[in-house]
């Protein structure tokens, strides 16, 4: 017998172990089965297969049984995931139910999670920035957080070899807070955003740039992109619902394919990661217990590396729960940071406008992507009562409706000049600040249908994220005003954190062990063999939308993961 469970534990045995499927955790799998490790990769949810398991991808708004819209009982039954703009017929199988997968909420916050292959990359809004100097020197400046343990020369090579394998469109714009990449063609700003960009730039001698959007999106195919199976994108704007043709990037469509091409990829859907299994013999991790989301049966892997990847909030979870007599409160907690400074974005600012101009023209298509004015508050010195700052994204399109009428009269509309005039929305991206009082923990008592414990979540806004907002009312109403725009209207959400995916930190990244939990390769400081290059990793959050940045740092942490194992050093 003792034979067999040698034998068992063989074959449950793997070079490497990445938990987590989404943005970060395909790219784990790319790297290091390319590497030639043979790798096990865990999804709690189900198999979602590229193109076979989009079931709405090709769908008509006639064709949705109520229209797009979720019924009431629906809605009720989810209230913390309903709140989201995805939660639609179209996307909300992509999307957890509140009601089967549970948390504490000490403070109101709207968790919107997607547990299948591919996780929330199926999703995402598919903005990609790069962070400057500016960003990551920002704590160490301002004196919040901690400072980071990199600057942008130890990612900026990284940024390139992620951008150029995913399809990032932009436009070289020559920015020192906005550096530029690798971009595929940009694609066109609104005859209405042009004039608001040169206007903007007249009347601010271009101290606030307004320029297109760089997202993730395919406008060019790339030999690196046919190769994947992927072709450009095809503006139809139902990116939500998997895209057949790989135009944006995701997980699905681009790195788990890539993955399973090297031969050294075992994923295993299904499969929820309850905690790390640390030796402290040997003080390294050996593996993951993971009980079978249908049988609720507990199975341990093991291997020489193990990716957390699981997204910011759940790898918090399962890092608390991996407790042992060395670590009695989560992996590698000497510093007792780990939950702690979780970080998002602020999106509660909100300007309309109307523009009266521009009557012989019209929005082209369905654009993917908006344009966009990078973060220009405290940028280069403190200048506000707040700290950090904000950026904005925002489109512009006709306010008339040339398709009204049927038949004689619809012909009609269709050639009658259109007199309407144009509206521009905008919303803003703020830097919460991540600080001590902004965590998740465990909860004593509630557990989960798994036998894992729920997390309680106390994060909140603060007067610092207000002040900010008062700011984006105050300077982007100005802006339009001065670029003759009427109608200048200001609203909050009020979204809760939560809402917008960009959850950060509580497994962050700095010099000091005393304070961090990771050093600067995205390594446990404590336990060199675990990496965190998700969301949890993140040390502040900047204005950027920072799916980017997992993806470059993840890539950057399994080239440096296997150096070191194949050195014999983890």
């Amino acid at each position: 017998m003792s034979y067999f469970n040698i034998d068992a534990a063989k074959a449950q045995t793997y070079d490497a172990i990445v938990v987590g499927t989404g943005i970060s955790g395909g790219w784990a799998a790319k790297e290091l089965t390319e590497k030639g490790l043979k790798t096990l990769v865990l999804e709690r949810g189900r198999d979602v297969k590229h193109i076979v398991d989009y079931p709405t991808t090709n769908m008509m708004p006639w064709e949705f049984e109520h229209r797009g819209l979720p019924p009431l009982a629906v809605r009720e039954a989810s209230p913390m995931a309903s709140k989201h703009y995805i939660f639609r017929e179209d996307a909300m199988h992509f999307v957890v139910k509140d009601y089967e997968h549970p948390y504490v909420q000490e403070q109101p916050f709207s968790w919107m999670r997607g547990y299948q292959v591919g996780g929330r990359s199926l999703l995402w809004a598919r903005q990609t920035q790069r962070w400057s100097d500016y960003d990551f020197e920002g704590p160490e400046r301002d004196g919040f957080a901690t400072d980071w343990p990199i600057r942008y020369k130890d990612i900026a090579p990284w940024y390139s070899y992620v951008e150029k394998f995913a399809g990032i469109s932009g436009n070289k714009d020559g920015l020192p807070q906005l550096p530029d990449g690798e971009f595929l063609p940009p694609h066109e700003m609104s005859c209405v955003e042009k004039h608001f960009s040169d206007q903007t730039a007249k009347n601010y001698k271009g101290t606030r740039p307004v320029i297109i959007g760089r997202a993730a999106h395919i406008t060019d195919p790339q030999p690196i992109h046919t190769q994947q199976g992927r072709a450009k994108c095809q503006h139809r704007n139902m990116c939500q619902r998997g895209c057949p043709f790989g135009g944006y990037f995701s997980t699905n469509a681009a790195t788990l394919p890539w993955a399973e091409k090297t031969g050294n990829l075992t994923l295993r859907p299904h499969s929820v990661v309850h905690s790390v299994i640390y030796d402290e013999k040997k003080k390294r991790a050996t593996g993951v217990r993971v009980v079978d989301a249908q049988t609720k049966e507990m199975t341990e892997f093991y291997a020489k590396i193990i990716f957390i990847n699981a997204s910011a909030i759940n790898s918090n979870l399962i890092l608390l729960n991996s407790k042992s007599s060395r670590f009695p409160n989560g992996l590698g907690n000497d510093s007792g940071v780990l939950g702690k400074f979780i970080g998002f974005h602020n999106y509660r600012g909100r300007v309309q406008a109307d523009f009266d101009g521009y009557h012989d023209s019209t929005t082209d298509g369905r654009r993917p992507n908006g344009a966009y004015i990078p973060r220009f508050r405290n940028v280069f010195k403190q200048e506000t009562d707040f700290l950090r700052g904000y950026a904005t994204s925002f489109s512009a399109s006709k306010v008339g409706n040339a398709n009204d009428g049927l038949g004689e009269s619809l012909k009609a509309s269709l050639f009658a000049p259109d007199e309407s005039g144009w509206s521009l929305g905008a919303q803003m991206m703020g830097e919460v600040v991540t600080k001590e009082t902004n965590f998740v923990a465990l909860h004593e008592s509630l557990k989960d249908d798994w036998g894992i414990p729920q997390l309680r979540m106390n994060v909140s806004f603060d007067d610092n994220d207000m002040k900010m907002v008062k700011d984006f009312y105050t300077e982007l109403s100005e802006m339009l005003d001065k670029a003759g725009f009427k109608n200048i209207k200001t609203s909050d959400t009020h979204r809760n954190p939560g809402s917008e995916n960009h959850e950060m930190g509580g497994a962050r990244m700095g010099k000091d062990p005393k304070t961090s939990m990771l050093n600067k390769w995205n390594q446990m400081h404590h336990v060199p063999n675990v990496f965190v290059t998700d969301g949890a990793c993140m040390t502040s959050t900047a204005t950027q939308n920072p799916s980017l940045t997992y993806m470059a740092l993840t890539a950057r942490a399994a080239d440096y993961a296997v150096g070191q194992m194949r050195k014999g050093n983890i």
